[in-house]
């Protein structure tokens, strides 16, 4: 945080100062105490992050006296070790858009605060955290202050782009025809390609020049330069999270089209490459039912973790944007708009065909590419 402590305060505060009024004729309530102890985590606790998404750390507090001043809001404050607080590297509402006495981190938010800090990747080191009270245009901060250490995961430095290339990989070592992945956001990227077992490949952060290198180390994380490898040929859907440090290799064993009416898969997708998965000349016959014919449909993802290794699991590729009606040759683009989902039902987030499709061979595309978003199309 590269502004005041003090400026970013008078401005979240202005906002919120029109809720503070007590009963004198309209006049602001400005009285406020301190939070008086901090209760979780408790002081010097020490936390070795973890890369998975579900990681988290509880914070909670004592609430102000009520009785004294009323509702207070209450931002979470980092500092360093030596800080004061009088500038925090970084700051947080707490749950409940700053009412509860308490708020829940991801050890991925505590690893870039633990950045911010100064403690480089993989390394131990404590910073400390406090809570700030605020009501109408005053600020006060908690009575306490505790330390927290941690050991920071092996994140790198944010590429502006990320590719694949190497042998192994479909464009093969010509730097040029390197397949581009998807930017999540915050380091984070991920893409669908082919890859060829025991042969290498890595990452670069440019198609162009001489690029920055990374690759996947022997437990699991990105690491500069080096080369990897797969231990069977096949689709994977590879991740990567450069904030963190973590990688993941996911075989896909097929993607299918599923027939919400029936309850079934009616063929494969075959991957047909750079992310794009396509069956041709396949015929869907609405299923007659007595309001009319039944035409709801969408995909269905196998896929195994661990590079293959782990046990099939079932994911579903359904609508981005809700809706209920067939489209027509009018319909926006976005209507074909994809997520991924973990939830398999049968009619949840399905789309419908058009009519011209009812009984009628066509080519039913996947594109889980990076320059456009992910989206499916139907044509004869």
């Amino acid at each position: 945080m590269r502004t005041s402590f003090t400026k970013i305060l008078f401005v979240i505060v202005s906002v919120l100062s029109f809720w503070t009024c007590n009963d004198k004729m309209g006049d602001t309530d400005t009285r406020l105490t301190p939070v008086n102890a901090l209760v979780e985590p408790l002081n010097d606790k020490d936390i070795e992050l973890q890369t998975t998404a579900s990681a988290t750390i509880y914070f909670e507090w004592e609430y102000t006296d009520v009785s004294a001043g009323g509702t207070s809001i209450y931002y979470l404050a980092f500092d360093k070790a030596d800080g004061d607080f009088s500038n925090p590297v970084y700051l947080v509402k707490a749950d409940n858009n700053g009412f509860y006495n308490h708020a829940t981190l991801s050890h991925k938010l505590i690893n870039k605060i633990a950045g911010l800090v100064g403690i480089q990747p993989r390394e131990k080191g404590n910073f400390k955290w406090t809570v700030f009270s605020t009501k109408g245009m005053n600020t006060v901060k908690a009575t306490q202050e505790h330390s927290i250490t941690v050991t920071r995961l092996a994140g790198l430095e944010d590429p502006l782009d990320l590719y694949i290339t190497g042998t192994a990989s479909e464009g093969g070592t010509d730097l040029s025809k390197a397949q581009r992945m998807k930017s999540l956001g915050s380091g984070a990227y991920e893409g669908y390609t082919r890859l060829k077992g025991g042969e290498p490949f890595h990452f670069v952060d440019s198609r162009t020049g001489t690029p920055m290198e990374f690759s996947i180390s022997s437990e699991g994380l990105l690491k500069e330069g080096g080369t990897s490898t797969v231990n069977q040929d096949g689709v994977y859907w590879i991740t990567t999270d450069f904030e963190t440090g973590a990688c993941t290799i996911t075989l896909v064993t097929r993607i299918s089209f599923f027939f919400s009416p029936t309850n079934e898969i009616l063929f494969d997708l075959p991957y047909s490459g750079y992310g794009v998965f396509k069956a041709t000349n396949k015929t869907v016959t609405f299923k007659q039912e007595g309001w009319g014919r039944d035409e709801r449909y969408k995909f269905r993802m196998f896929v195994k973790e661990d590079g293959g290794k782990g046990a099939e699991k079932e994911f579903e590729w359904g609508t981005l944007n809700q809706t209920d009606s067939r489209p027509n040759s009018s319909s926006p683009e976005s209507y074909y708009y994809l997520q991924l989902l973990t939830n398999v039902s049968q009619w949840d987030n399905k789309w419908k065909l058009m009519g011209d499709f009812d009984g009628v061979p066509a080519d039913y595309t996947i594109y889980l590419t990076a320059d456009t978003p992910y989206t499916h199309s139907i044509s004869k």
